[in-house]
């Protein structure tokens, strides 16, 4: 007979560049540690995608280390370079106490009877955010990464994740099958899904994020968006993604203690405390 899952853990997702930093992480790292014009690069990006039909992810993982390797540079990217960079990226106000605190958060309102895990799904760099002094609070992070020769050399994408083929990873945390070598295509039953998806909060800053936070809130869950306050237009990408009912709730990239964007996740997490705890004593 199959045991089945309490279901009493909580799930709060996020993206990573835009979200819980104010630039790009590559900004930070690759393209100011090999003097590369950030501007430019970016431009460069989205005009191959554009001329190549290609994937932009692909696309900017390809031509990075095209540019690493130009005659000016002559120079390999390593996974130790990916590391040493990660210290260089910065946050919004609050990242760095927030996860914590939404743990502490949970246990104290449930008692210790729900959890929460906190992932990561990001089209960014999983070096890199391996390697930052966040990575720790995450129980996965879903991220892009190269694959690397005998060498150390990275040489081309290993696994690239676009704003598309995200909603996979949701499915992942629902079904429990979080290593990436475990197939999710078969049909699981509801019951047997350990973090159903009303039980999960989706945090992201924009157009990218849309299949995820539409895939949460299909299923009963939550998404959020914040915006960086400092970027023309990105509170009305905000009030777009409202107004065509893919968020719940957007708020200031603020992740201080009492602010907005903490309050609001706090009564979405309450509500999820006290449907579980129903659940339990219903049982």
């Amino acid at each position: 007979m199959t045991t089945l899952p309490e279901q009493n853990t909580i799930a709060l997702i996020y993206d990573f560049d835009g979200t819980l930093t104010p630039k790009a992480m590559q900004e930070y790292t690759v393209l100011r540690e090999f003097c590369i014009d950030s501007e430019k690069f970016w431009a460069d990006v989205k005009k191959v995608t554009k001329a190549q039909q290609a994937d932009e992810i692909l696309t900017y993982m390809r031509l990075m280390l095209d540019r690493i390797r130009e005659p000016n540079q002559q120079q390999q990217l390593t996974r130790c370079k990916l590391q040493g960079m990660a210290e260089n990226v910065e946050y919004f106000h609050g990242v760095d106490s927030w996860f914590e605190r939404m743990s502490e958060y949970v246990d104290m309102k449930s008692s210790g009877a729900v959890h929460l895990q906190q992932y990561i799904i990001s089209a960014g760099l999983k070096e890199i955010i391996d390697a930052t002094g966040i990575a720790r609070h995450f129980a996965r992070i879903y991220a892009s990464e190269y694959y690397y020769d005998a060498a150390g050399h990275a040489v081309w994408p290993n696994l690239v994740i676009n704003d598309t083929n995200k909603t996979q990873f949701l499915f992942r945390i629902n079904k429990g099958r979080e290593d990436l070598a475990l197939s999710i295509n078969e049909h699981t039953p509801e019951e047997e899904r350990p973090i159903p998806f009303e039980n999960m909060i989706y945090v992201g800053d924009g157009e990218t994020d849309v299949p995820c936070m539409t895939v949460v809130r299909k299923y009963g869950g939550y998404s959020v968006a914040v915006y960086n306050e400092a970027k023309d237009q990105a509170k009305t990408t905000c009030e777009k993604l409202l107004t065509a009912e893919r968020i719940d709730f957007f708020a200031i990239a603020n992740y201080n203690d009492d602010s907005p964007l903490d309050r609001q996740v706090k009564l979405m997490l309450d509500v999820m405390i006290a449907r579980i705890l129903q659940k339990r004593d219903a049982s």
